[in-house]
């Protein structure tokens, strides 16, 4: 032991570096002598036999120690040392290899569960004996993965991926046969998406005859595509397959619907001037009839009223300045507009409500609940009753309300009729209960009064007397009835 620390003492007093000399072998030589004497030199240091750190090493051997990995560390040097130039053993008589120690480590006796091996094994060996248990099998990708990357899949298992999220290239499916067998496994999967994806590469890859023809046999895949290119606006294609199937009523209304598309107002009229000689159902005709009539209509009202407007001439657009323009409205607003700024012009106007009423064939219930609105907004109550009186062939005058009296009563309150106006209405409602709750919720006192006077229900008419004020005409009026 005395000798041992005697060479430590050496080795940690002693230095490598000396003075700069131009003698100095400025080469690698120089540096592999003194790594060689510093791993000598620490292997007898630490081998000594006091080491209480025991650790087994998969061979049995203790690991772990200093002495150990330096053992480790030269088996692996010499290796690399002994490829080395010839040139640099030529440089000094007194080198030597470093000894080759034989390591019970190795990543064979991992794989292979050995004990203790004779010599050291590459992990290729230990991989390719047979004779041994292989503890880490080959890890294959499940077989349906190398379809991935084959693209071999058959147009059922494409539908399927799809249906999934994956995405999938359809491009070779090539043969009319296979695109036909694509689209009917898409259309028996019941899932719109992949029958739209599957149409929009037959759309581009076959002809429109082809298409056209192949759809016709095909109802749920023919609705999709139709569907689709509307939802699009491919107003060609679709014009194309609509003629394709001889469907012109359905040819003319996508071609009507084409003046959605134009915003010129001259331009539109013309277009739909076009459209009354389309092949439309009588039905659908008239209603472009209409169309075409009321956008002349408009015209010549929006160019009259912005020429009042801007001339300050009408009290009416002076008080209530117009919040849009009239032009393509639709018909029930344009009746609203003309009820409110031209309620009283005479009927051969085009701008008079009972003009339009009359040239569009407009419902008396349509006409009274619009003019109504329109007269209610502006508060002209006696338009009101004017609108709901009317004269029998004797000349008797009656209340009449097509839309009924409380739906009357329900557009005034809207509008903030006074309660006078509000009773006059509420007492022409037919049905009791209905009367009572509008009387009650709108505060009609008189109706509710003497509608429990007519129903001659004195303990209701007492519990109401508590509801009206103190000294009140209502509170006499209910003391007067209970009295007699």
């Amino acid at each position: 032991m005395s000798r041992v620390r005697a060479d430590e003492e050496e080795y940690w007093h002693s230095s490598k570096f000396r003075a700069f000399t131009f003698d100095d072998e400025d080469d690698e030589l120089s540096q592999l002598k003194e790594s060689k004497r510093a791993v000598n030199s620490l292997r007898d240091i630490v081998d000594d036999d006091d080491d209480d750190l025991e650790r087994v090493s998969w061979s049995g051997e203790p690991v772990g120690s200093i002495s150990w990995s330096i053992k480790e560390t030269a088996s692996g040097s010499t290796s690399s040392l002994d490829g080395r130039d010839s040139s640099l053993q030529k440089g000094s008589s007194s080198y030597a290899a470093l000894p080759k120690q034989a390591s019970s480590y190795s990543l064979s006796s991992l794989f292979k569960g050995r004990n203790k091996l004779s010599s050291f094994q590459s992990l290729s060996d230990a991989l390719t004996d047979t004779g041994v248990k292989n503890y880490a099998p080959e890890l294959r990708r499940p077989k349906a993965e190398y379809k991935d990357y084959s693209s071999d899949w058959s147009p059922k298992d494409t539908v399927r991926r799809m249906q999934r999220g994956k995405v999938c290239s359809l491009e070779r499916f090539r043969s009319l046969q296979d695109k036909l067998v694509l689209l009917d496994e898409a259309v028996a999967g019941h899932d719109g998406n992949v029958i739209t994806a599957v149409l929009i590469f037959l759309k581009r890859t076959l002809r429109r005859e082809i298409l056209f023809r192949e759809l016709e046999v095909r109802q749920v895949a023919l609705c999709h595509l139709i569907h689709f290119l509307r939802e699009t606006g491919e107003q060609k294609f679709l014009l194309d397959l609509l003629r394709f199937l001889d469907r012109t009523e359905e040819v003319a209304l996508s071609q009507y619907r084409e003046h959605l598309n134009i915003q010129d107002v001259e331009k539109r009229r013309e277009f739909l001037k076009g459209c009354i000689g389309l092949p439309f159902s009588a039905e659908d005709t008239s209603h472009i009839q209409d169309h075409y009539t009321l956008l002349e209509r408009q015209i010549i009202i929006e160019a009259n009223d912005r020429q009042l407007e801007m001339a300050g001439q009408s009290e009416l657009f002076r008080k209530y300045p117009r919040k849009a323009s009239i032009l393509n409205m639709p018909l029930v607003t344009t009746l609203f507009y003309s009820c409110f700024y031209h309620y009283t012009e005479a009927e051969g106007m085009f701008s008079s409500p009972t003009n339009l009423k009359k040239t569009f064939k407009i419902p008396d219930k349509q006409y009274v609940l619009t003019a109504l609105a329109a007269r209610a907004k502006l508060r002209a109550w006696g338009d009101v009753d004017a609108l709901l009186t009317t004269k029998n062939w004797l000349g008797y005058t009656k209340k009449k309300a097509p839309i009924g009296f409380h739906r009357v009563v329900e557009i005034l309150q809207r509008n903030n009729a006074p309660v006078q106006v509000l009773q006059e209405y509420v007492r022409l409602v037919e049905d009791v209960e209905t009367r009572l709750n509008l009387a009650t919720k709108y505060k009609c006192h008189d109706v509710v009064i003497e509608t429990y006077r007519d129903l001659k229900d004195r303990i209701q008419l007492t519990a109401y007397k508590c509801k009206v004020e103190r000294g009140s005409a209502e509170e006499e009026k209910i003391n007067s009835i209970l009295s007699n």
